[in-house]
């Protein structure tokens, strides 16, 4: 059985929690406490060395880290990756612009709100981090108005590792109202059949909704 290991606060985490229930696959959740330092242990740490959380473990024991490349190893095949070529790597520009433009700013604002007693210095770095968010928000909000989807005709792990902390962007300060095509987005993305909520977000074994 595959095994995540995972935080229920982490939106990183979230992403192949989604998959995983479009898919209806069966796995093993492992909650790692991100706060109290369980991702910096030897334990967690043979696993991923770089000490962060999501971890995919195979059956086989093989460990796949980062929330995007595991996204990208378990739609294999399936209809949230686009098989065209073209299709395929406009799919992946979304995901590298998650990571690099949008997580860094919109995740980062929500984690020091949120999780953590804020120190002088992430104080003043918030609101260059919320003015990247925005820019962030500006760049999908383009998008969307000209496609109803990031990754191709339909919902793909583009729109899912996008969705992920945006759909949470206001407990980074981030206001949605003035983005109506994000908020239409929003909507599809959870309507679509098979999505389940960030929370709650059980240990144990997982079934399949329809199971």
């Amino acid at each position: 059985m595959l095994r995540l290991y995972d935080n229920h606060l982490s939106g990183n985490g979230y992403k192949p929690r989604l998959l995983l229930a479009h898919l209806g696959r069966t796995y093993e959740r492992v909650e790692v406490d991100i706060l109290t330092g369980e991702t910096r242990t030897p334990e967690f740490l043979a696993i991923n060395p770089n000490g962060r959380i999501p971890v995919l473990e195979l059956e086989d024991g093989t460990c796949i880290a980062e929330s995007n490349a595991i996204l990208f190893f378990l739609a294999e095949g399936s209809r949230f990756l686009p098989s065209a070529k073209l299709a395929r790597a406009l799919c992946l520009q979304w995901m590298f612009f998650e990571q690099y433009s949008h997580e860094p700013c919109i995740a980062v604002a929500r984690h020091w709100i949120q999780h953590v007693e804020m120190t002088e210095a992430q104080r003043a770095q918030l609101p260059a981090k919320q003015e990247g968010g925005r820019a962030a928000l500006a760049v999908m909000e383009q998008r969307l108005g000209a496609s109803d989807w990031f990754g191709g005709e339909a919902m793909s792990i583009a729109d899912i590792a996008l969705y992920a902390y945006t759909h949470v962007a206001g407990e980074g300060g981030f206001d949605l109202s003035d983005y109506p095509a994000i908020n239409a987005w929003l909507a599809r993305v959870a309507g679509e059949p098979g999505h389940v909520p960030m929370n709650p977000a059980p240990a144990g074994v997982v079934e399949p909704a329809d199971s």
